[in-house]
């Protein structure tokens, strides 16, 4: 099933990648202006990170995260760390494969620092934190209750196709817990790879 979710991800990204139109390759991406939305889509699979000895379960499962952001600040600084800040919003929907077929979906605010320095390939950071419930808790030991928190930190790469498309590739660390509301709460850690594209306007 992993293997199978990571082809449909990568056949998803080479169709993006070839409609692009050839002679864009040459030409230089312009730079977000403050006001800039950005709507964009990424997909992973979801692979289990226990760090705790506590930790039992070993989730794992596609995962959907559909954003919206908006370009808040003119480029901040004048070197390799120049970049640009958005502030916006991001659901999430995972459908965890293991240890059981369950759902979760969240909602979190988000901020994301761009690198503009580059050109067309521009790295990122972002952080997201919100509500989420799954009907995972009350089947694991760790969680007993459905109703839990959602925290992602990540790091990634655009690549601007054109001056409003961009192809998305990065890392996210997740957590879920209930933040001690109830106990058990030894939370669930995991390693999100996933693919992604953005439409800016």
């Amino acid at each position: 099933m992993q293997s199978q979710a990571l082809a449909v991800i990568l056949l998803a990204t080479i169709t993006l990648c070839a409609s692009v139109p050839i002679g864009y390759a040459s030409e230089n991406a312009s730079r977000p202006t403050i006001g800039t939305q950005e709507i964009g889509l990424s997909a992973g699979y979801l692979l289990s990170d226990c760090l705790r000895a506590r930790c039992k379960t070993e989730q794992s499962g596609l995962a959907f995260m559909p954003s919206w952001m908006m370009t808040m600040t003119d480029p901040i600084g004048d070197s390799w760390y120049q970049g640009q800040l958005s502030l916006g919003a991001e659901a999430v929907y995972i459908q965890f494969q293991e240890p059981h077929l369950t759902h979760g979906i969240g909602f979190t605010p988000k901020i994301k620092y761009s690198f503009v320095a580059p050109d067309r390939i521009r790295p990122y950071v972002e952080f997201a934190g919100g509500p989420f419930w799954t009907d995972l808790g009350g089947k694991i030991p760790e969680q007993h209750g459905q109703f839990n928190f959602i925290l992602t930190g990540g790091f990634g790469i655009s690549y601007f196709l054109t001056d409003q498309a961009a192809l998305n590739v990065g890392y996210r660390f997740q957590h879920i817990s209930n933040a001690r509301t109830r106990q058990p709460n030894v939370g669930l850690n995991s390693n999100l790879p996933f693919v992604g594209f953005s439409f800016y306007f």
